[in-house]
């Protein structure tokens, strides 16, 4: 579907006169006011984030009793054991806590969950082992946890003290756990609700760290840590596609920028086989880093991950992140095999196309890569859509939901929970089992529901350009500037631009596997920039063959290359012709 390019109102005068008052170019300008930031005060703090504007953890709902419960439980020895979730943000926030804790004297063990044979959250047989290895222990979930009902009643039932730290939506219900810590408990009036399961953690550590210094401020030891902690509730923020605005934006800013230096030796080492050096952004944790650890989970290993984050040998780090890596590269094969897959299913069922959701089932899927499909799915059909990977032998699946266009997923499931046999998850991901012979069922109810509450309006496809440029405005002074808008990512997207009556410098070149992605160069003057465009390897033909000059839309960039930087062009749509809509 062709999409519309909707650029933003500029009042020329306004744009010049913030541009003055910040002193900054007229373009970091035009995209602050075309994100509805206009006043120079309101400016000033979006660009000038400060660690002293996170919020003091004692405003988190249930977070000085979790907190003193932890210190009481060090200072007696118990055992305390960190239950983390199998994805990036649960990995990070057990890493954290585990340091933190550790830091502290505290006797810590982590348990991660088997993402295919345990699924998500506490599940009885973890709570039941638990109990009976030691009863007296303190269990502390870390990114899961508020829908297990049953689960902490069964905690409560064999005398196992529970705290519960998530961040996912939550139910008609809570879990009578000893404690919980979720920044949109009811009645919380914490400032700000869209933290990460790591960053909750963070949170939570800062607060014991207070605890163990003057009651207000921690011992320069732990002040050290907590400085690097931020860099690991950074990795979960954006690997958990958090909006990168209010406190996610300044942990995500300071935690990258301290990864570098403060980064312990697995992330390092991490940082490495990745192939990624500093200034590291948003990005860099989002399709680098990030798909790293989740590989673990995804393929049953999750507990790998933390043990890479936790390390303190180098030599097992380094072979923990070549693991990873290979692991990544496992994935990312898989994921393109069933892409394949799910796109002839749709092939094969053309009434699926005119659906208002896609449910797709396959015995020949693997459970743990089925959401990154669901995702490029959903975005490829331009709605919501769920894949399940059935078990012949078991008779269930276990499936990955991803929304499209601002549908409320997780209500919508919670609306066919009828033929479900679990759920979880939030607004724009969730993850369900069922058993197999419900899904045709669910199929047509989920799409029923979706049909009768959503719809797909031409502002949700529209791309939301911040300005028109000539290309030879780019400069690399120009770009840079624009960075102090950074970290991008969700809810801060990167600045997105067009250009009219371009021209190829170069022929288009495919590259990457499968030929998937794009390379060119462009220019609508005398200098020619580089562009590519990530997953539109069909592109080059028809750009190849196009008659006329192009339009363009593009986020620009700085590619750092071996020590060396340049202008770089990210290609989002381009048009035949040079009218712009």
């Amino acid at each position: 579907m062709a999409r519309v390019w909707r650029y933003a109102v500029h009042d020329a005068p306004r744009v010049k006169s913030l541009s003055a008052e910040l002193r900054v170019p007229a373009l970091v300008a035009q995209v602050l006011l075309a994100r509805g930031v206009e006043s120079a005060e309101s400016a000033r703090e979006f660009l000038s984030a400060r660690l002293t504007d996170l919020h003091d953890p004692s405003l988190l709902p249930g977070i000085d009793e979790a907190a003193d419960r932890i210190v009481a439980a060090i200072a007696d020895k118990r055992l305390i054991t960190i239950y983390g979730d199998y994805d990036v943000d649960g990995v990070t926030g057990t890493s954290l806590l585990w340091h933190c804790l550790t830091l502290a004297g505290g006797r810590v063990e982590y348990t991660i969950p088997d993402r295919l044979n345990d699924g998500y959250g506490l599940n009885p047989k973890a709570i039941r082992t638990l109990a009976e290895q030691n009863p007296t222990q303190l269990v502390i979930s870390v990114d899961c946890g508020i829908a297990s009902i049953e689960e902490a009643a069964l905690a409560a039932e064999l005398g196992l003290e529970l705290i519960i730290t998530d961040h996912h939506t939550i139910g008609e219900e809570l879990p009578a756990a000893a404690v919980l810590v979720h920044p949109r408990l009811p009645g919380s009036e914490y400032p700000f609700g869209d933290l990460c399961g790591a960053a909750v953690a963070f949170k939570l550590a800062w607060a014991i760290c207070q605890r163990l210094g003057d009651g207000r401020r921690a011992s320069p030891q732990m002040k050290e840590f907590l400085l690097s902690a931020v860099g690991l509730a950074a990795i979960g923020t954006v690997s958990d596609v958090m909006p990168l605005l209010g406190e996610n934006r300044v942990l995500v800013r300071f935690g990258l920028a301290g990864l570098p230096g403060r980064a312990s030796v697995g992330l390092k080492a991490l940082l490495d086989v990745s192939d990624k050096q500093p200034p590291l952004e948003a990005e860099d944790v989002a399709f680098a880093i990030g798909p790293r650890i989740n590989a673990a989970g995804r393929l049953q290993q999750a507990r790998l991950a933390v043990e890479l984050l936790t390390t303190s040998d180098e030599h097992k780090a380094r072979q923990l992140a070549t693991h990873l890596d290979k692991l990544n590269k496992d994935r990312r094969s898989l994921e393109t095999r069933i892409f394949k897959q799910a796109k002839k299913q749709v092939a094969e069922h053309p009434e699926w196309e005119d659906s208002a959701a896609l449910v797709l089932a396959s015995n020949d899927w693997h459970a743990g890569v089925i959401g990154i499909v669901a995702n490029r799915i959903a975005e490829e059909f331009e709605k919501p859509t769920v894949m399940l990977a059935l078990s012949a032998m078991e008779g269930t699946g276990r499936g990955s939901a991803r929304s499209f266009a601002g549908f409320d997923l997780y209500s919508g499931i919670a609306a066919c929970s009828q033929h479900l046999l679990t759920f979880g998850g939030h607004h724009a991901a969730a993850g369900v089992s069922i058993k197999s012979d419900q899904v045709a069922a669910f199929r047509e109810a989920f799409s029923s529901y979706v049909a009768e509450h959503h719809s797909v309006s031409d502002e949700d496809l529209e791309l939301r350009v911040d300005a028109e440029v000539l290309l030879g405005d780019l400069s690399h002074k120009a770009i840079v500037a624009l960075d102090a808008l950074s970290p991008f990512g969700q809810g801060n997207p990167r600045p997105r631009f067009s250009a009219s009556d371009v021209e190829l410098a170069e022929d288009p070149q495919t590259m990457g596997e499968g030929d998937r992605h794009l390379r060119l160069a462009l220019k609508n003057g005398n200098r020619p920039l580089k562009a590519v465009a990530f997953g539109r390897g069909e592109w080059a033909e028809p750009i190849r063959t196009a008659q006329g000059p192009l339009s363009i839309c593009f986020e620009p960039l700085i590619n750092r290359w071996k020590g060396r930087e340049s202008v770089e062009l990210r290609l989002i749509d381009w048009k035949s012709g040079s009218g712009i809509d």
